[in-house]
């Protein structure tokens, strides 16, 4: 068999078939948790959620967030090079896909996690009607625009978060009728701590299903794919290392993955 049918074996190989599971499997994963970062709700919720999901996964997924990386240099190329690098950096990724309209960044990095094969969750807690999907038949499409849709190696969740909090209002309130009065400030901590504590266990749940799944980028083609990654953005490559620096990190990256079973 040549090699160009090789590769093209892998390319065309089901995207759900499981890869083989190593002798011994990683004990811990790192994980990128992309979303929007722009208000006190969505750093607030960035955070409580990354603490619920490395809680109540005891420590197997270990989240970067982005609003906790130290920002040396505040352009906007710097700020995007070590976005970029981080999630590719990183084992997982998670996508919080919330808003009528998505937010940009946040599309362009699951873009970029695409590339690189990395596997991936999509998260959307927001009940409303959007995107250009409609419905086919009895299936009803993603709340997003299609080209964000369909993608191999993710896991898409999607939570009514108006749902969770009616169901843990209902719970908090169950309590306190049970003989255990709660203040306002209790009841309300109360009602957030469990609506997080759901949907990181979701979150979980769709780590542990996409991170096995087989890999889609070849074996003979994954240290130039990552070779390429490490061209393709234009990094600012300020230690002066220029980006021959950078090709070899990123394939040494694309190793390091494959020793852990993901790439």
């Amino acid at each position: 068999m040549s090699d160009d049918h090789s590769v093209l074996a892998t390319h065309t190989a089901d995207p759900s078939t499981t890869s083989q599971p190593l002798s011994t499997p990683p004990t811990s994963y790192t994980y990128y948790h992309a979303g929007p970062l722009f208000t006190i709700a969505e750093l607030h919720t960035n955070a409580l959620l990354a603490q619920a999901i490395q809680s109540a996964s005891s420590g197997k997924f270990i989240p970067i967030l982005p609003q906790d990386l130290e920002q040396r240099d505040l352009s906007a190329h710097a700020i995007r090079d070590e976005d970029l690098r981080a999630l590719l950096s990183c084992d997982l990724a998670l996508f919080t896909y919330d808003g009528t309209e998505l937010d940009a960044g946040t599309v362009v990095e699951y873009m970029v996690a695409k590339m690189a094969d990395v596997p991936s969750v999509i998260l959307r807690t927001d009940f409303r009607g959007a995107g250009d999907q409609g419905q086919t038949g009895t299936e009803t499409g993603d709340a997003w625009n299609l080209m964000s849709s369909n993608w191999p190696r993710t896991v898409t969740l999607s939570v009514n978060s108006m749902v969770g909090y009616k169901s843990s209002l209902q719970r908090a309130m169950g309590v306190a009728n049970q003989g255990r009065a709660l203040g306002e400030a209790e009841q309300k901590r109360t009602i957030g701590e469990s609506m997080i504590a759901e949907v990181a266990q979701k979150v979980v749940d769709g780590f542990e299903r996409v991170v096995k799944e087989k890999p889609r980028l070849p074996k003979e083609l994954r240290r130039s794919v990552y070779q390429w990654l490490a061209l393709m953005p234009g990094f600012k490559n300020e230690d002066g290392g220029g980006d021959g620096l950078s090709v070899e990190a990123f394939a040494k990256l694309s190793d390091d993955k494959a020793t852990k079973g993901l790439l």
